[in-house]
């Protein structure tokens, strides 16, 4: 695939025809009937399914199209103005807005300035460095700001390129906080009473990141950017924070600013370094900054600036030098952002599958656990719920034989899945822990050497990869809470070459939760969290899990890099009697009860893009 073709798949899977859509429509429909209500829909829950299947036929899918429909995403700016009721503050840093300027037009530098001498919040200064411009209708309208009691601008006597005249706008900033703009786009009139009222809240924060979209070449906004709170994994393929980005000086200085061996990509590199040393990391989830498209801009097209794709490139492999992490920075070979493949000692992973019956399902997924996997330091351990068919029996002692690294737990009781597993862990070895459906398939030989990567990091819990039915319809990557219920699965069932909102279905990225069909987390981390909760005994268990783990501090990451194949339910069967259905019924209301308006707001998964 080619760079440019790369660049259009980070954001969407390209046009469809009339026809496709309607049939992907139908099917959607269909598949969220089955999904949520398994084809029985009792009459409490007919309303739920209405609205979503209204929600399908009007946005085409379980994600927005507000991206890629430009009529949808000015409809949404209408339909979600905010009137702002100001109020006083008992802190009010003096900000500095940062603004790099070389050969601008004035037109849009006078869109620039005049967003930012508009603002709401009054505190502010504007701090300009010229960068030896050569276009006279630039520095005439330099000249005629320097009037402005609010705005201070520095020279440059040689062109030094952008991080070098950020870095000299900053040395005449007074401010606490530096906000970064670029000479040709606009900023939000309330952008700063956004951050200081974040401020206001917390005063420990030391980076605030906003929401952002587009200006086209007319001026009309496109494109929106409505992301995630702070993803650390995200972070390392793809500078999703950007713009409007706001830091606390002291950190910059202490930093050292930009750098310009990172030109082009100078802003990632400052913002991997300021994760280095905090974690106060605020995101507000308003669009506050409209980045415009110009034909040589990376807004644009990011192929017009490929040293800025090689310095990004460079500036990851430098921070994982400077954090002592041994690790392989390489390009994603779907879109143009990064992938890293943590290298780890070969710990041991005790690779937990209950079953009870069906073994024809329980071989496929032991073959090719046994036969593909390229990991060699784990164990299986069959947590055999009351199977009574021969062949299964036969099955079970026939691996007993072959391979030492096999054991069967027989436990004849109930089925609960927390139960089960949380048993089996007290007898495992392994570092590591790998729940694993039995009705799975492995496609991948490094599948869980990539895993076992990311779980070896301090700061992650749960891993969880891209899984796919049969037809290679993404079945799961990642789970969203208050999608659905509870929580749900996003991205279903989308093509499995579909690279997602985003790069959402190509990439890691870090999910509120993932699923336990197939989900690694190191033991001592379980145990930190006492294992699933076991009364939640078949559905939600695995968000419960992800739930604790994030409470410890810890983040879940989705590898949909990785790929698997689900057969999903196969082993136990869908919710089709009353009493599943009660029980899932009863269980989604425990976790209500136990979690309570956490599951409205997922902080990984930005509510307007669903």
């Amino acid at each position: 695939m080619n760079n440019k073709n790369k660049d259009k798949n980070l954001w969407y899977s390209g046009t469809i025809s009339k026809l496709e859509k309607l049939i992907r429509l139908i099917k959607k429909s269909i598949y969220f009937a089955w999904h949520r209500h398994h084809f029985l829909i009792p009459p409490s829950a007919m309303k739920k399914y209405i609205k979503s299947f209204l929600i399908v036929l009007k946005r085409g899918g379980n994600v927005s199209n507000l991206y890629t429909n430009q009529k949808a995403y000015l409809k949404w700016i209408e339909d979600n103005k905010e009137i702002v009721e100001y109020k006083k503050f008992k802190y009010n840093p003096l900000i500095s807005f940062i603004v790099p300027v070389y050969n601008v037009p004035k037109k849009l530098l006078d869109e620039c300035i005049n967003s930012l001498l508009e603002q709401s919040y009054e505190n502010f200064e504007i701090c300009i460095c010229d960068d030896c411009s050569t276009n006279k209708e630039t520095l005439d309208a330099l000249k005629e700001y320097e009037k402005n009691s609010k705005i201070k601008i520095v020279y440059r006597k040689t062109n030094g390129m952008i991080s070098k005249s950020s870095n000299d706008a900053v040395k005449i900033a007074k401010g606490e906080f530096i906000v970064l703009v670029d000479n040709d786009d606009t900023v939000e009139k309330d952008a700063l009473y956004f951050i200081v009222e974040a401020l206001n809240k917390d005063n420990n924060i030391d980076m605030i990141y906003s929401d952002e979209d587009k200006l086209d070449y007319n001026g009309k906004r496109l494109e929106p950017h409505f992301k995630p709170d702070y993803s650390p994994d995200t972070f390392m393929c793809l500078n999703y924070i950007c713009h409007l980005t706001a830091i606390r000086k002291e950190i910059f200085d202490k930093l050292g600013g930009f750098r310009s061996r990172y030109d082009g990509a100078q802003d990632y590199d400052l913002f991997l370094r300021v994760t280095d040393i905090t974690n106060n990391i605020y995101h507000i989830p308003k669009i506050l900054y409209h980045w415009r498209h110009t034909k040589t801009s990376t807004s644009g097209y990011l192929g017009n600036k490929s040293y800025a794709y090689i310095a990004g490139k460079n500036a990851l492999i430098d921070t994982l030098k400077r954090r002592k992490i041994d690790g392989i920075v390489y390009d994603n070979p779907k879109v143009s952002t990064y992938l890293v493949k943590y290298k780890h000692n070969n710990p041991k992973v005790s690779i937990i599958i209950p079953i009870k019956d069906k073994a024809k399902i329980t071989r496929r997924c032991l073959e090719s656990l046994y036969n593909i996997t390229n990991y060699k330091n784990y164990e299986v351990i069959i947590i055999d719920n009351g199977s009574v068919e021969k062949e299964t029996i036969d099955l079970l002692e026939f691996y007993k034989t072959k391979y030492k690294n096999f054991r069967v737990l027989r436990l004849e009781c109930e089925f609960n899945y927390s139960y089960l597993n949380n048993e089996a862990v007290k007898i495992c070895c392994g570092e590591y822990i790998l729940f694993l459906n039995n009705d799975t398939e492995i496609i991948e030989k490094d599948w869980l050497d990539i895993m076992v990567g990311y779980g070896s990091q301090e700061h992650v819990g749960c891993v969880g990869i891209k899984l796919l039915f049969a037809d290679k319809k993404v079945q799961h990557a990642g789970v969203v809470l208050g999608y659905g219920g509870v929580a749900g699965h996003i991205f279903v069932p989308y093509d499995r070459n579909d690279v997602g909102l985003f790069g959402r279905l190509s990439m890691p990225y870090n999910y509120t939760a993932v699923t336990a069909a197939c989900m690694l987390i190191k033991k001592s981390k379980f145990l930190e969290t006492n294992g699933f909760d076991e009364k939640l005994k078949v559905a939600l268990n695995d968000v419960d899990l992800c739930l604790q783990i994030l409470k410890k501090g810890y983040y879940n990451v989705c590898l949909s890099n990785v790929e698997m194949l689900h057969y999903e339910s196969k082993s136990r069967g869908y919710e089709v009697t009353k009493e599943k259905q009660d029980r899932l019924k009863k269980e989604s209301e425990y976790m209500r009860k136990k979690w309570g308006k956490i599951l409205d707001d997922d902080k990984f998964f930005n509510k307007n893009n669903f």
